[in-house]
C-alpha cells in the first residue's frame, strides 16, 4: 500500500541551501521554492518573470545544432565557391545608367528669349533620351535659361559649358546648385557634356544620419547591433551577389546563398546567439525554400522573361549570358527575406513570452495562442507587402489606368504579372512562415519544459517508514 507524504509546513533548514526534493513544478516542501524559514531558500528551477528566457535544455541545443550548422557550413562553402572576383568589365554604351558622370556646379543661370535661342542655331543640351528632353528640344516660344556649368571632378576639371533649359522642363537648375553631368567623349566637344541629374549627397546622408540615430536612441544596444547587420548585408548584396550574377552564375544558386548569409549574420547579430534565434532562422529557412519553389514554378508557368523595361533591357543587352528570370526569380527571394525576419522573430518571441507567462502551457496550447497573435501580423504584413509593391509601379499603373484598360487585359500584360508573381508569392511565404515558426517554438519550448522539469523533480520513489512514499504533483 502507497502512502502520500505529506511534508510538515516548516522543515529545518536543508544544509543544502534549498536544493532538496522538488515537485514537477520547482517547489520545494510545503509549495515554496526550496524555501527555509528565512524564506530566502536557492532554487534552478523555471523562473516565472519576464526576463530573458532561460537556456534551452544541452539536448534541445544539439537537436538545433545538428541542423543549423551543417546549414550555416553549405552556406560558407556556397560563398567560397561562388565568390566572384570583381564586376567583369565592359565597354560603356553611353546609355542610361552605363554613362560616364562627374560632379559639376551650376555658376550661373539668365533667362534668354527661346525664339532667340534657338534662331541663334544654338540647340538645347538636355538629356534627349526621356519625353521631357524630347519637349524640351521642341519647345521654341516662352522664357528659356541659360545655365553656366562647371565641372569639377575629372581630368576637365574647370571646364565649363552652357546648358539651355526649356520653360515645361521638370528639373529648373539654379545658381549655386550641385548637379551630376553627363560625359560622351566621342560627340562634339560643345555638346561633350550634359546635365544628367541633381547631386543628392547632402540631404540623402543627413536623412540617413537621422534614421541612424533614431534607431540606436529608441534601440540602443540593439539599435547599434541593428545597424551593424544592415552595413553587413548591403556588403554582402554589393560584393557578392551582385558581382556574382554579372559573372554569370545562376541568380537563384546565388540568391540562396547569399540570403541565406544575411539571414544567419542579421539574426544572430541583432538578436544573439540563442535557441530562440535558432527556431526563427529555421522558420525563415523553411519559408524561402517554399518562396523559391513557388516563384520558380510560376514564373517558369507564366513565361514571364524578366526583361519588361528599359533597364533590364541594358542589362541583357551588357551580359547577354544573364539568365533574366532567374534574376527575377532571385529578385523575389531578396526582397521576401527582410519581411520575414520580421515575421519569425515576432512569432517566436511571442510564443517564448507565452511559455514564460505559464509554463504549464503544451505545446498545443502555445500553438493555439501563438496562431492568434498570428493571424494579426499576417493581416498588416500581407497588405504591407502589396502595398509596397502597387506603389512601386504606380506610373504604369497610371498608363493602364489612362488607356483605359480592363483589369484582366492589365493584369495579363507582362510588366504587371510580373508583380503579381512577385506579390503573391512573397505573401504566401509570408502566411506560411507564421505556423511554421509558430510550431517550431512551441515544439522547442514545450520539450524544453519538460527537460527541465524532470531533471529537478523528486525522485520517483522514497521510502518511508517501511512504505513507498510517492511524488505529490501540482
Amino acid at each position: 500500500m502507497t502512502t502520500t507524504q505529506h511534508p510538515p509546513p516548516y522543515p529545518p533548514p536543508d544544509p543544502s541551501h534549498g536544493h532538496g526534493p522538488r515537485d514537477a513544478h520547482g517547489h520545494g516542501p510545503g509549495g515554496g521554492r526550496g524555501q527555509g524559514p528565512s524564506g530566502h531558500g536557492h532554487s534552478h528551477s523555471h523562473s516565472h518573470s519576464h526576463g530573458p528566457a532561460a537556456p534551452v535544455s544541452r539536448h534541445l541545443r544539439r537537436v538545433i545544432a545538428a541542423i543549423l550548422i551543417p546549414f550555416t557550413a553549405a552556406v560558407v562553402v556556397g560563398l567560397v565557391a561562388l565568390w566572384p572576383g570583381g564586376v567583369p568589365s565592359h565597354k560603356r554604351t553611353g546609355v542610361g545608367f552605363d554613362r560616364q558622370t562627374q560632379q559639376a556646379t551650376v555658376t550661373r543661370v539668365v533667362e534668354v528669349d527661346c525664339k532667340s535661342v534657338n534662331a541663334s542655331g544654338d540647340s538645347p543640351t538636355g538629356d534627349t533620351s526621356t519625353a521631357e528632353g524630347s519637349s524640351a528640344q521642341q519647345q521654341s516660344t516662352g522664357t528659356c535659361k541659360k545655365a553656366t556649368v562647371r565641372v569639377d571632378t575629372g581630368k576637365d576639371q574647370g571646364r565649363t559649358f552652357t546648358e539651355i533649359v526649356q520653360p515645361d522642363q521638370s528639373r529648373q537648375l539654379h545658381q549655386g546648385e550641385k548637379v551630376v553631368v553627363a560625359y560622351e567623349p566621342s560627340a562634339p566637344r560643345d555638346l561633350q557634356y550634359s546635365v544628367a541629374d541633381v547631386n543628392r549627397k547632402v540631404p540623402m546622408a543627413l536623412l540617413a544620419g537621422i534614421f541612424a540615430i533614431a534607431v540606436v536612441v529608441v534601440g540602443r544596444m540593439r539599435g547599434v547591433m541593428a545597424l551593424v547587420a544592415l552595413a553587413v548585408s548591403f556588403l554582402v548584396l554589393s560584393l557578392f551577389i551582385l558581382p556574382a550574377i554579372l559573372q554569370g552564375s545562376n541568380p537563384l544558386l546565388v540568391a540562396v546563398v547569399g540570403s541565406s548569409a544575411i539571414m544567419l549574420i542579421a539574426l544572430y547579430m541583432c538578436h544573439g546567439l540563442s535557441a530562440r534565434t535558432s527556431v526563427a532562422v529555421l522558420g525563415t529557412l523553411v519559408s524561402l525554400s517554399l518562396i523559391g519553389v513557388l516563384g520558380s514554378l510560376f514564373i517558369g508557368w507564366a513565361a514571364l522573361t524578366g526583361n519588361t523595361d528599359d533597364n533590364t533591357g541594358l542589362i541583357h543587352g551588357l551580359y547577354p549570358g544573364i539568365d533574366m528570370s532567374g534574376l527575377l526569380l532571385a529578385g523575389v527571394i531578396i526582397g521576401s527575406l527582410g519581411v520575414l525576419d520580421d515575421v519569425t522573430v515576432t512569432q517566436t518571441s511571442a510564443v517564448w513570452e507565452l511559455h514564460e507567462a505559464n509554463p504549464s502551457m503544451g505545446w498545443r496550447d502555445l500553438y493555439r495562442a501563438g496562431i492568434r497573435i498570428g493571424r494579426d501580423h499576417i493581416a498588416s504584413v500581407v497588405n504591407t507587402l502589396v502595398l509596397a509593391y502597387a506603389g512601386a509601379a504606380l506610373p504604369l499603373l497610371l498608363l493602364f489606368s489612362i488607356a483605359q484598360s480592363s483589369v484582366v487585359t492589365v493584369a495579363d500584360s507582362e510588366l504587371v504579372a510580373e508583380e503579381i508573381v512577385r506579390t503573391l508569392v512573397g505573401s504566401i511565404g509570408l502566411v506560411a512562415s507564421v505556423p511554421v515558426t509558430t510550431a517550431l517554438a512551441a515544439l522547442v519550448v514545450s520539450a524544453d519544459r519538460s527537460g527541465r522539469s524532470d531533471r529537478f523533480a523528486a525522485p520517483a520513489a522514497v521510502p518511508a517508514r517501511g512504505g513507498r512514499g510517492r511524488r505529490r504533483r501540482h
